[in-house]
């Protein structure tokens, strides 16, 4: 054995390594040892199963007792494994973007439209993927039904050819897609336009908006953005429906003092598909639709008589009052720097005055309490023209100020309080009388100021 190993080389190392650690001269003599560098230590154990850890001659006779052919491979794969540093093999990056296309449109044709269109959204890879015409017709198909013929003219005959390949062939990636997507819009619109088709006598307006925003999926987001750029959003929030207004109410423990605060918007969140994807559009005020004045050379005072006025003053969740007024009017002579006076509720005129129902407050609330701004309280205007048109609308949170002057009224005693709101269209002034004995508001004048630019505008009169 011994004249074997020598013969290979290594039987000194070999020897050595019996009796402990190996020369550093001798191992250097090795193959691969000048690749490695400083030698380790060695132990029986190490070289396998045929060289065990315990001491001895009888031990060490043992693990050398092999066959030629078998010593030698035991002794080289001893040495490797104890002087040449494994090689480690790379893992297979393993990731579904690997995937072969076919496989993959096959586990996207399972999804359904929107999670489809998610998918789309990874990298330009799944993109196109997700485009495939033969998974939109599918969706396609199963919401609309399409057409499941076409004919074509071909050598003076008519043929008809299956939907499937001319849709599939004929057709450039993403065209169902796009289909799908324009159809459910239309689907979506067409419920909205029957559903705000209904025109409340009283306010001129759509009498079941409730309904239509329901439909429509319509929700709202509010982004408030401090001074160093951070923005702070909130989606959760609390609708209130009247009738002419939507009042909607957030409330978070996380939002940013309103010291910093520069600017805050408000979107309204429209779904691309029913009840699933959305897309942002910021909200503005609602505009009335255009109107083309028509002239009137019969009547004198035309534009200033026959308006309708709409009010609504509430808290967010309870109504303080809520009435229509009509018939109301302005002579020639009560136009006043730049604007017609229509009186709503006369100062004088005890019959028409109105008590507030209710503690007057702006409600709010959050994850834990609850209460009310006192004093203060939203204010839906619509007012109409002698066609029932909405001519001048809003809605805004306003404040009773305490006033001043004294009342000069016997049937009231108490303290005077004042609500002014002005646009550029108009202006509006109430006054209000707070009563000790029963504890409530009354309003006792009423003023509507509209703009006569505005009446210009509408009636093509020249006020």
């Amino acid at each position: 054995m011994a004249e074997l190993a020598m013969a290979t080389g290594r039987g000194r190392a070999l020897r050595q390594h019996g009796r402990g650690a190996a020369p550093a001269a001798d191992v250097a003599a090795l193959p691969g040892a000048a690749e490695v560098g400083r030698p380790r230590s060695f132990t029986p154990a190490a070289v396998g199963a045929a060289a065990p850890r315990a001491a001895g001659p009888r031990n060490r006779s043992r693990s050398f007792a092999a066959r030629p052919g078998e010593c030698s491979e035991t002794v080289n794969a001893g040495i490797k494994s104890l002087y040449l540093t494994p090689s480690i093999k790379p893992k297979p990056n393993l990731c579904i973007e690997s995937m072969p296309s076919e496989m993959l449109i096959k586990i996207f044709s399972y999804l359904d439209a929107v999670s489809l269109l998610c998918v789309g959204c990874v990298n330009k890879q799944f993109y196109h993927l997700a485009n495939d015409n033969g998974i939109w017709l599918k969706i396609y198909s199963s919401c609309f039904q399409p057409k499941r013929t076409i004919w074509k003219m071909e050598s003076e005959q008519t043929e008809t050819v299956s939907l499937g390949c001319a849709a599939l062939y004929d057709r450039k990636p993403g065209y169902w897609k796009k289909e799908y997507i324009f159809k459910q819009i239309a689907a979506v619109k067409t419920r909205v336009m029957r559903l705000v088709k209904p025109v409340d006598p009283y306010t001129g307006l759509p009498c079941k908006n409730k309904e239509a925003m329901k439909v429509s999926g319509l929700s709202w987001i509010i982004v408030l953005k401090d001074k160093n750029g951070k923005e702070h959003v909130t989606e959760k929030a609390n609708l209130s429906f009247k009738d002419t207004s939507v009042t909607i109410l957030w409330y978070s423990t996380n939002w940013p003092c309103l010291d910093i605060l520069s600017t805050l918007k408000l979107f309204g969140v429209m779904p691309l598909l029913p009840d699933q994807s959305r897309a942002l559009s910021e909200n503005g005020q609602y505009a009335l639709p255009p109107n083309k004045p028509v002239l009137d050379d019969v009547d004198p005072e035309y534009g200033l008589h026959d308006y309708n006025l709409h009010l609504d003053m509430h808290g967010g969740s309870c109504t303080y009052l809520c009435g229509t007024f009509k018939n109301l009017f302005c002579r020639k002579g009560d136009i006043e720097n730049g604007y017609l006076r229509l009186t709503v509720v006369s100062l004088k005129d005890n019959t028409k005055h109105l008590p507030l129902i209710g503690t007057v407050g702006l409600s709010w609330e959050t994850d834990v309490f609850k209460g009310n701004v006192k004093d203060c309280y939203v204010m839906d205007v619509t007012l109409l023209d002698e066609t029932g048109k909405p001519f001048w609308c809003f809605s805004a949170p306003v404040y009773m100020e305490l006033s001043s002057k004294a009342s000069s009224l016997y049937d009231y005693m108490g303290h005077i309080y004042t609500t002014d709101y002005a646009d550029a269209e108009g202006k509006v002034c109430i006054e209000f009388v707070w009563l000790e004995e029963t504890e409530e508001y009354f309003i006792v004048n009423l003023v509507l100021y509209i703009s006569t630019k505005k009446v210009n505008n509408w009636y093509g009169t020249n006020y």
